[in-house]
């Protein structure tokens, strides 16, 4: 009788606490990447791309926050940018991260902590499906944008249900509304076909 490989992405969205995140994705980093591309995930690469069309320096160094397995890490190297740092509070999905080989350096982090980013030490971050419902809170965007200095970029994607919850969007309208940041790019399409999930992909400035 096979064994049947456990599944994670459903139950992902229910995740409430940090401690419960973290656990639920050090669990799943053994078997992250077969399922996502089971459901067709393409949100690194339209993130990706994005960026790339905004970057005129392409060896310009990255942070790629939450970067869990690295999926973000390749998309970003496959479209040209060289030199891509990674964050992610499991260890376990970093040791995926690490066997990919596309970061320069890599480095894990309290899940707790409120400012895990020195400012100022990246003039683009990206957080590609990791701000949500069951991965890091609306407080995350502003953690990012005081992070960068002015005219830093923040390269990120907001997935349907994230989407359904005013908080996430909030957030980016606020810094918009008060001029601390611009929108150089939106655009909604596919996330995780296979589940019939689209996001949002977006390009900010900070003012």
């Amino acid at each position: 009788m096979w064994a049947m490989t456990q599944k994670f992405l459903a139950s992902t969205y229910n995740l409430e606490t940090p401690e419960e995140t973290r656990d639920h994705y050090d669990k799943w980093a053994g078997s992250y990447d077969a399922e996502v591309d089971e459901n067709g995930y393409v949100t690194p690469g339209r993130v990706a791309e994005a960026l790339r069309a905004e970057v005129s320096d392409l060896n310009k160094p990255i942070l790629d926050y939450g970067c869990g397995t690295g999926l973000s890490g390749l998309a970003l190297r496959k479209v040209g940018f060289t030199t891509i740092d990674g964050m992610d509070p499991s260890s376990d999905m970093l040791d995926g991260a690490r066997a990919k080989g596309a970061y320069r350096h890599l480095t894990g982090f309290d899940i707790l902590d409120p400012a895990p980013v020195s400012a100022g030490s990246y003039d683009i971050i990206t957080a590609i499906g990791v701000i949500g419902a069951g991965a890091a809170p609306p407080e995350t965007f502003d953690l990012l944008m005081n992070a960068l200095p002015s005219g830093g970029l923040l390269a990120f994607s907001f997935n349907d249900h994230a989407l359904a919850d005013p908080a996430f969007e909030g957030r980016l309208n606020d810094w918009l509304d008060m001029g601390a940041a611009r929108l150089l790019s939106k655009e909604y399409g596919d996330h995780l076909p296979g589940m019939n999930m689209k996001s949002n992909v977006y390009i900010v400035e900070k003012a």
